[in-house]
Parts: C-alpha cells; sequence; structure tokens
C-alpha cells in the first residue's frame, strides 16, 4: 500500500518507462510529457501521456470493510482500490508518420514491460513535486493493459478536450494502485490463553461444539438415572423384592409364582388338604385339579396320570375285558 502520491508517481514512471525504450526504431529525439493533448499539435516529435480518468477496481473496493468497531474505535487502516485510465497521444511530421512509427514503439513497449519495476518507480520519485512517495515499497505492482474503445467511446473522450483537436492515440489501464489511510488503528490484545480443538474432517467448529453439548448432556441424564434407581433399591430394602426394570421400580412381593415351582407348590398344598381329610385316590384327584385352568393351553386335551386305569377297575370292582369292558356292564349285556 502506498500514499496519496502513488497516482502521479504512475503517471512519472509511465513516462519514463516509454522514453526510456523508444530506441532502436526512432532515433530522433522525443519529447515525452505528463499533459493532456495540446490545443495546438506540436510539429515536434511529442508524446502525451494523460490521465483522464480514476475508476475504483471493481475486485477490491470492499475488502477493507469494516475498519472500525461498533464504537469508532480504527481496527485497520482503510485502503482504497484504484485504477487508472491514461491516454496517450502521439505528435510529429505527418509527411513522415511521425505520429503512427511513435504510436507503434508505444504499444511494443507496453506489450513487452507491461509491469512498473521498483528500481523505475524509484527513479519517478526523486522529482521535487514526487518527495515522499512510497510507491516503491508497495508489495501489490502497477500492471498495465490495452483498453478497446469503440468510436462513439473515443469521440466522447475527444469531446471532453475542449478545442483540441484530435490526434492518433491508445488507450491503457493501469491497476492495481493502493492508497491507504494515515489514521494508525489502536493495537490487538494480547492473546491470553490458546485452546487446541480436534474435529473431524470436514466438521464446522458449531457442529463440533453441538455434538459436545449433545454427548454430555447425555452422559448427564444416565448417570442421574443410575443414582436415582441406586437411591430407591436401597430405600425400599432386601425383602420387599423390588425390580427394577428400564429404569421403573415395581414390587414383586405380591406376584403368584408362575412356571415349574409354582405348579409344584400348588400340587405340595393339595396333597396336604387332601391328606387331612380324604383318602389317597382323593390327593391323586386333588393333584389334578391343582393346576389352574387358566394355564393350560386353549384347545390342549386334559393330561391322564398313570394310575387313572387302576383307579377305574377299583371303582368297577371288576376285571377289564377283551372287549374295553368291565364286569357289571358286560354282566348286564350278557342278561
Amino acid at each position: 500500500m502506498s500514499n496519496g502520491l502513488a497516482v502521479a508517481t504512475v503517471t512519472q514512471a509511465l513516462a519514463l518507462l516509454i522514453e526510456s525504450n523508444l530506441r532502436p526504431e526512432i532515433d530522433m529525439a522525443v519529447s515525452v510529457e505528463t499533459r493532456k493533448p495540446p490545443a495546438e499539435p506540436p510539429t515536434e516529435p511529442t508524446i502525451t501521456v494523460f490521465l483522464y480518468q480514476l475508476t475504483p477496481n471493481a475486485s477490491l473496493r470492499n475488502s477493507d470493510l469494516p475498519t472500525r468497531a461498533s464504537d469508532g474505535t480504527l481496527l485497520r487502516r482503510a485502503a482504497a482500490a484504484l485504477d487508472l485510465h491514461f491516454l496517450i497521444s502521439a505528435y510529429g511530421e505527418e509527411t513522415e508518420l511521425v505520429g503512427q512509427r511513435l504510436i507503434g514503439c508505444v504499444v511494443r513497449t507496453l506489450h513487452e514491460l507491461p509491469v512498473l519495476s521498483r528500481e523505475l518507480i524509484e527513479e519517478a520519485a526523486q522529482r521535487p513535486y514526487l518527495a515522499g512517495s512510497d510507491l516503491a515499497e508497495s508489495i501489490q505492482k502497477v500492471r498495465f493493459s490495452p483498453t478497446q474503445m469503440d468510436v462513439d467511446e473515443t469521440s466522447k473522450l475527444w469531446g471532453m478536450l475542449h478545442q483540441t483537436p484530435y490526434s492518433l492515440s491508445v488507450v491503457y489501464q493501469a491497476s492495481l494502485i493502493l492508497i491507504e489511510g494515515r489514521e494508525q488503528p489502536a493495537p490487538a490484545k494480547p492473546v491470553e490463553r490458546r485452546t487446541v480443538r480436534v474435529l473431524p474432517l470436514g466438521a464446522s467448529e458449531a457442529a463440533g461444539a453441538e455434538a459436545a453439548g449433545a454427548s454430555e448432556e447425555a452422559a448427564g441424564a444416565e448417570a442421574a438415572g443410575a443414582s436415582e434407581q441406586a437411591a430407591g433399591a436401597e430405600a425400599a430394602g432386601p425383602g420387599t423384592g423390588t425390580e427394577v426394570r428400564g429404569g421403573a421400580a415395581r414390587d414383586t412381593a405380591t406376584r403368584p409364582a408362575t412356571g415349574e415351582r409354582g405348579r409344584a407348590a400348588e400340587k405340595s398344598a393339595a396333597r396336604r388338604r387332601a391328606g387331612q381329610g380324604g383318602s389317597a385316590e382323593a390327593a391323586e384327584a386333588a393333584e389334578e385339579t391343582a393346576v389352574p385352568r387358566a394355564r393350560k393351553r386353549p384347545g390342549a386335551k386334559p393330561a391322564k396320570s398313570a394310575s387313572s386305569p387302576a383307579r377305574s377297575r377299583k371303582a368297577s370292582g371288576g376285571a377289564p375285558r377283551r372287549g374295553g369292558r368291565s364286569g357289571p356292564a358286560a354282566d348286564g349285556d350278557e342278561g
């Protein structure tokens, strides 16, 4: 970046660049002047370098925003990005085509050396009226490129030059010139601590913070649930048969016994009741009915015990016959 003398320094450096590269095609003395085309065309070989327009650089015009904090404190220097537009005209003896020869040398020079060198800028800044220019220290280099203008644009450009006849000329654009402000920004605050954070490849910082917060919240909720379950089991005591399933505690002391143990207990109770007031056959019958009907599968046939044929023989009082019928019933049939 540079100060406000950068614009004039570029114009003077462009004139030095053209003047020092006219040979070997031009073997005559040529005057290179940094002014607008004269109203009276000179007869001596002359080249005029005229800066007719400055425009903001389209790519960097807003790169320095914002430059101040909400309280007005300067964060960094403002920098104006500019493009310079030059009109380069040539004059001389028309019969010897001096003007055309000069314009040809200008085009060749700017096409061969489109960038201003540091040495050339320093030489231009040695002029007394350019003392204090710091364009040579700027990192950004100034580059020239030709600008195409049609007949209408050329007519408008020369129409601005009051009472100035048209002369053969070319238009070039110089970019980029950065003019920096003078005010010094406030120094940045020192670093108090350094934080290193590791995130998955492609994950943003916001996504990482959100995932970390969700993990901490889930871990806290799980720890709180485990503490509540442990506290509930300890308060209930060992004799209540508290069962914890899925985070909910419930009392199992009054639950009915199920499975093989339950059926064995019911059979034992049936035997005791039958032994107190009945025979062995009644006890066996009680065993048959001890198991609740609700526990049998729907549509299943009742199981027959091994002692049922014996009981039927005792009750009938006779031995079974081949036809499957016992004594009294068979006798009745024979009579």
